[in-house]
């Protein structure tokens, strides 16, 4: 097999974990302000996340990473080219884990409502913009000839982007939501519930537009209508789980909903990797941007070796704090 192929793949593998992973964290941040009726009620919520969140997050540190290696022509295009909406991401992302160990420092209710602030946005910014970054790379962007971005800012804000930044939104926050109801107990659980029924009805709406314009402009790709199809099923069906009662099985299916729509835009994109809009020779491709042989081989050994042992580990972590956190929990802490 071509290296640069596989690593494609893999480099899609990192981010289809990555939007999957830290896209429930995403979507428990963003639930505060709804599901969190008073501070034990978003102690909580947090703590649902407290144990993994960090960890999930590293994913998108070995995707860009693996990126940088596999791909540097991509990977300078694209940190050059959409550097003001990837420094927002880090931004947030930094609030965001700051916020997380300094809220409890203090006992103050203005203290705790600044960092609950704080994670709250510092998870709805990437929730937005990671949608809009792929989006923007799926559709393609002008690039020079020298595979240089020569587009502002405000061109990655058009009508195709900015939809799949509102449908990323939806679909973390659902799928973090629906994560809550998942990890608690007694009215928070049955709320969030309730609120992951009425944002999936959002979520459908929105993510079939996208996946439907997707679809659209690129007819020729089987594999795009495949992946499309699959993601909307799975997104009903994860939205008929919910009704159930079923969050096990709905969170299960969210996940897999994100995997799928996330494949269908990296099938969207191959064999490019950052297609030109302006001029289809200026295309960033698997084989102009990609490493060499040898260097693929050593990175291919290193994946055979590491890959296993994160996701043991992963699952490790996982099974440990399996289990739901109540309020009586955190009162109990609390004394």
């Amino acid at each position: 097999m071509d290296l640069g192929i596989l690593w494609f793949w893999i480099v899609a593998f990192f981010f289809v974990g990555y939007f999957v992973l830290d896209g429930f964290d995403f979507g428990v941040g963003m639930s505060l302000p709804f599901l969190g009726k008073d501070d034990t009620d978003r102690r909580v919520i947090i703590n649902t996340i407290g144990p993994v969140w960090d960890l999930n997050e590293t994913w998108v540190i070995v995707a860009g990473a693996a990126l940088f290696a596999a791909f540097p022509e991509w990977y300078a295009t694209l940190f050059s080219g959409f550097y003001l909406p990837l420094l927002l991401i880090l931004l947030a992302l930094i609030i965001r884990g700051v916020s997380f160990e300094y809220r409890h420092q203090r006992p103050e209710a203005s203290w705790k409502k600044r960092f609950d602030t704080m994670i709250i946005v510092g998870s709805a910014i990437p929730a937005l913009l990671w949608g809009v970054a792929f989006a923007n790379i799926v559709q393609g962007v002008p690039l020079d000839a020298d595979h240089n971005y020569i587009g502002g800012f405000f061109a990655l804000l058009n009508p195709y982007a900015l939809l799949g930044g509102l449908t990323t939104l939806l679909l973390f926050f659902t799928h973090g939501v629906i994560f809550v109801s998942l990890k608690t107990d007694g009215e928070l659980r049955e709320r969030a519930r309730k609120l992951a029924a009425r944002s999936g009805i959002a979520t459908i709406l929105v993510a079939a537009t996208f996946l439907a314009w997707t679809v659209l402009a690129h007819p020729e790709k089987s594999g795009v209508v495949i992946g499309a199809a699959a993601a909307a099923v799975l997104l009903i069906l994860a939205y008929v789980a919910n009704a159930l009662g079923k969050e096990g099985r709905a969170f299960a299916l969210m996940a897999a909903t994100i995997a799928a729509a996330v494949l269908t835009l990296f099938v969207a994109l191959f064999p490019a990797v950052m297609p030109a809009s302006n001029d289809p020779a200026n295309s960033l491709t698997i084989a102009n941007a990609s490493s060499t042989q040898y260097t693929l081989e050593v990175m291919s050994w290193v994946a055979v070796i590491a890959l296993p042992l994160i996701l043991l580990y992963q699952g490790w972590t996982y099974w440990v704090f399996r289990k739901r956190v109540s309020r009586s929990h955190i009162e109990t802490a609390a004394h």
